[in-house]
């Protein structure tokens, strides 16, 4: 909803109880009375931690560094209020093709996704500026990659589990993850650090360097990460060898080695369904023959199918290099500058099966060169069937020609990702009537390139020409006839020299941003200072997509996309006031409000208003209550906004499929024979972007309360104890999405939904041919939980000191509502397109200490999911195929630490050796995810991961 500026500040008033303690990765929080004022995540105001109106955790950099993690990403993504952000355990290649949104499919990169609403709805700041969205190299990103962002820069991280629209714009709607980067380092320091996993290899390995000093006016810092991982075949983990673990082969591609040939013989008009025996060599066709036949062919079947799921990956390979530096220069006691440079290469790869051939009127690959022009000439001397297979006009009678050119090796894709980032700026300080105030300029550029080379795709043109006559054939350079009739070996060299090119795509982010902000204290009001904040930002977005030419020209044998190229630029104003409306300090209660509110004028859409107002009400010394309620948008990105037709292959279990099924009445209604049965469970589905998006807008509250017991301060068996409880409520309007593919195929088949049944279109013996699934602003997102923490730090004793941090997440409700009406199958306690939203996650954190000796056990704990079957109705390993529900059962993983540090040579030095997954949890067996056998983006690889690392001070 948009509203004038004024209406934004006076949005409404909510009361929240949010925790101030950090949870899981706590530290101990200082008296307020002690406290610098500063500024914290989640406003612009300078203050103390302990006056802010939201929840924010904090992770220390010691709290980093006990979990054992070598990445940002590995970091915030096992966060109790995660949700499914893509990592390097995803092999999101091949199939994946290119989604609704036009950003690619994020080959390499990792997010963060709070809250489950997705990675484009966090924001991610570094030193509380925007970073750059990251490159593919197959479209136009709208999340941040973190692995831009080494750990060796990272100071803490602040994450805010709450709508930040008001304060930071655009993108805010879940959460704001700020990266605070070193500062103040005298010295040097390196560490080298290398781990394995024990029975899969995936060795990784690395170092990270960092040197800073400085004068009384100069501070600077310079440093250095190099990080390298190697890959795991999915042939190390026994469940990843099947496309679906435990239903064999059904769930196989029907593009074989072998081939298969689906066809009209027009001499019988018998339909046959054939494949090439094994071994066959010049196979001969007898004509009327069926399936009871004793020649070079047989009848298909599922044992035919091709078990794609060796070629895949379990982690994908990635190497990392990255140079920064930052420095600060006082020109005196009131005004500074400061400067920041950062650039980031990355070289990883993804890798799919061999790249399957899907020729004739059925294969529904929107491309004429494989469905609409093919004449497979009678006189290719590999062409058995003594007649011409032709996709053309009236007398089309090939349906269906599937063959894996195994022959041509696996799809390699290997991106190449440069990524830079320049900021400066000037700050200072003043006083107004004895009052301090603060102010800062800031400049940013930053640019992300990627390139990706895709090896062992192919070119459908010069399929079709090499299939046809073999005199034109002979007229063009370099081809030869194409035998795909033979088996398997029967493509030489000479034949894939022709047909097999390297694809190379290119993608592009740009960020220019320029802002300016002053804070400082109004006036002074009976219950303290009144506290103000006031900015203006101006961000310009541009981005590209530059896919291969023979992609561009329709040649492309694998998923087809389209250039895109657009940008758009913001320009922004926002107010914030810290509000005392109460103090006694005699009794230690206050009470306190906060209000925000921002203006963004975008050069696509035009203008948007959000607010925000929060309480904060100390009742005592010991208890806190406190809350938010926020205004929030998100605007369609350059994908989104502007990315053309492009298509992915998703696996889609087809309702119609089966004589029990095809009788159905909206199958009957579509033309669906009785004895249908679908051809092939991928299928093509075309999207695209949509210039007419609006942007979404979204509501946010957060109810909570701290409680830190002064029974349990100071004590003989307690130091501290902190309490905290959060209600949060997320509600996300005209949200941007493409309806899911097979929800459409069921609303369409079971409750004849009109929308849904316009998507898609079959051929006149019911296969799937076309299938659309364009952006809109469609859904209506809510979601709400509470998150539950526990901060205890027993006193130090002659057997050393220890310390226990817990948090739980409980999601109690999560509810897509698509574009008529209807619930999405996404849900609390569901597994659903390769990501989960358990409805229990905890984590819990001892950490012992005693002079130079550390020891740190950390628990975390994913609750139990349910899943459709994934089409394995039937199957044994599907507890209730019936309902075609299967049960995942719930996780939990153990780590170890042991850590020892001496000051005793140069300025320190430390040895750490720890142990992930001590127990060797294997992953639930996900029979409804794509690749694996497993959901990568929720839980931990296969066996224990061992890592040792070594550090210096100096």
């Amino acid at each position: 909803m948009t509203m004038p500026p004024r209406c934004a500040l006076a949005a409404a008033i909510c009361v929240a109880l949010p925790f101030v303690v950090p949870v899981a990765f706590a530290q101990d929080q200082p008296d307020p009375t002690t406290l610098d004022r500063v500024t914290v995540t989640g406003s612009r105001i300078r203050q103390s931690e302990l006056e802010t109106h939201v929840p924010v955790q904090v992770l220390t950099r010691e709290a980093i560094d006990r979990s054992g993690f070598k990445s940002v990403a590995d970091v915030v993504q096992n966060l109790t209020a995660s949700g499914a952000g893509l990592n390097t355990k995803f092999n999101s290649s091949g199939n994946f093709g290119f989604p609704p949104d036009g950003g690619g499919v994020g080959a390499g990169a990792a997010t963060v996704d709070l809250r489950h609403l997705g990675p484009k709805r966090v924001l991610v700041l570094v030193d509380g500026i925007r970073w750059i969205n990251e490159s593919s190299g197959s479209g136009v990103g709208s999340a941040v990659d973190l692995n831009t962002i080494p750990l060796a820069l990272v100071d803490r991280i602040e994450v805010l589990e709450d709508g930040a629209s008001s304060i930071y714009g655009s993108d805010a709607i879940a959460g704001v993850v700020n990266i605070i980067t070193r500062k103040n380092v005298q010295g040097g320091d390196v560490e080298l650090h290398y781990g394995t996993y024990e029975d899969l290899g995936g060795d990784t390995w690395g170092v990270d360097m960092g040197y800073g000093g400085g004068t009384d006016r100069l501070q600077w810092f310079v440093g250095g990460s190099y990080f390298k991982q190697e890959e795991v075949s999915s042939l190390e983990y026994g469940p990843s060898s099947v496309p679906v673990p435990g239903t064999g082969l059904a769930n196989g591609s029907s593009a074989t080695p072998q081939g298969r040939f689906v066809f009209l013989d027009p001499n019988t008009g018998l339909v046959h369904n054939l494949t090439t025996n094994t071994g066959a060599t010049a196979p001969t066709f007898v004509p009327g023959q069926g399936c009871a036949r004793t020649d070079d062919f047989h009848c298909f079947t599922t044992a035919d199918r091709f078990n794609f799921a060796p070629y895949n990956l379990l982690l994908t390979p990635s190497e990392r290099k990255t140079v920064f530096g930052q420095v600060r220069f006082a020109f005196n006691d009131n005004i500074g500058a400061h400067a920041r440079v950062l650039y980031n290469e990355r070289e990883s790869a993804n890798q799919a099966a061999p790249e399957p051939f899907f020729l004739g009127t059925d294969a529904g690959i929107y491309n004429h060169w494989g469905e609409s022009s093919l004449v497979i000439s009678a006189l290719n001397p590999y062409n058995p069937f003594g007649f011409d297979l032709t996709t053309v006009g009236p007398d089309a009678n090939l349906f269906l020609l599937g063959r894996r050119p195994v022959e041509g090796g696996p799809r390699r894709y290997r991106q190449d990702v440069e990524t830079w980032y320049v900021a400066a700026g000037l700050d200072g300080s003043f006083d107004v009537n004895a009052r301090p105030w603060s102010w800062d300029v800031n400049v940013v550029r930053s640019e992300s390139k990627a390139e990706q080379t895709n090896l062992g795709s192919y070119n459908l043109r010069r399929i079709n020409e090499a299939l046809g006559d073999p005199a034109a054939c002979a007229a063009i350079a370099g081809c030869v006839p194409l035998d795909l009739f033979g088996g398997a070996g029967t493509i030489t060299p000479e034949m894939l020299a022709f047909i097999q090119p390297v694809v190379r795509d290119e993608s592009e982010n740009t960020l220019t941003l320029a802002s300016a902000n002053v804070t400082g204290a109004l006036a002074q009001m009976p219950a303290g200072p009144l506290g103000f904040a006031a900015g203006y930002e101006y961000r310009k977005y541009e981005g590209s997509y530059q896919p291969d030419p023979i992609t561009v020209a329709g040649e492309y044998n694998g998923v087809p996309s389209g250039p895109t190229s657009g940008d758009y630029d913001v320009n922004e104003i926002y107010v914030e006031l810290a509000v005392p409306l109460f103090a006694n300090p005699e009794r230690g209660n206050a009470l306190d409000m906060s209000i925000a509110g921002r203006y963004s004028d975008y050069s696509t859409f035009g203008g948007e208003s959000t607010g925000k107002l929060g309480l904060r009400w100390q009742l005592a010394d010991e208890l806190v209550l406190r809350g938010s309620f926020a205004q929030g948008f998100r605007a369609p990105s350059i994908g989104e906004l502007y990315g053309t037709l492009s298509r992915f292959d998703a696996t889609l279990v087809d309702p119609c499929s089966g004589a029990a099924n095809a009788v159905l009445p909206e199958c009957v209604a579509q033309g669906v024979p009785a004895d249908y049965v679908q051809t092939n469970s991928q299928i093509s589905v075309v999207t695209s972007g949509n210039a007419n998006l609006q942007p979404e807008t979204s509501r946010s509250l957060n109810l909570g309360a701290v409680w830190s017991p002064a029974f349990a301060t100071g004590t003989a068996w307690s130091e501290r104890m902190d309490l905290g409880l959060t209600f949060y409520k997320h509600t996300i309007d005209d949200a941007i999405q493409a309806p899911d593919a097979q929800a459409i195929l069921e609303r369409c088949v079971f409750q004849a939904d009109p929308f849904s049944c316009a998507s898609y279109d079959r051929s006149d013996r019911g296969q799937i041919v076309r299938f659309d699934d364009i952006l809109d602003n469609l859904g209506t997102i809510r979601t709400d939980g509470w998150d539950f923490s526990l901060g205890w730090l027993l006193p130090e004793q002659s057997w050393g000191q220890l310390r226990f941090d817990a948090k739980a997440t409980f999601v109690s409700e999560f509810e897509l509502v698509n574009e008529s009406g209807q619930a999405e199958p996404r849900g609390p306690g569901v597994e659903v397109n390769d990501s989960a939203i358990p409805e229990w996650t905890s984590t819990l954190s001892t950490q012992w200490s005693m002079g130079p000796w550390a020891l740190a056990w950390n628990m975390r704990y994913i609750g139990e999911l349910r899943e459709s079957c994934g089409g394995a109705n039937g199957f044994p390993i599907c507890d209730d195929s019936v309902a075609d529900r299967n049960r995942m059962e719930a996780t939990t993983y153990h780590d170890l630490q042991a850590s020892w540090n001496s000051d005793a040579w140069l300025r320190g030095l430390r040895f750490v050796l720890g142990v992930n997954n001590l127990t060797g949890e294997d992953p639930p067996i996900c029979l409804s995810c794509s690749l694996n056998g497993y959901d990568a983006s929720t839980y931990d690889l296969p066996g224990r991961f061992f890592y040792a690392r070594v550090g210096l001070r100096f």
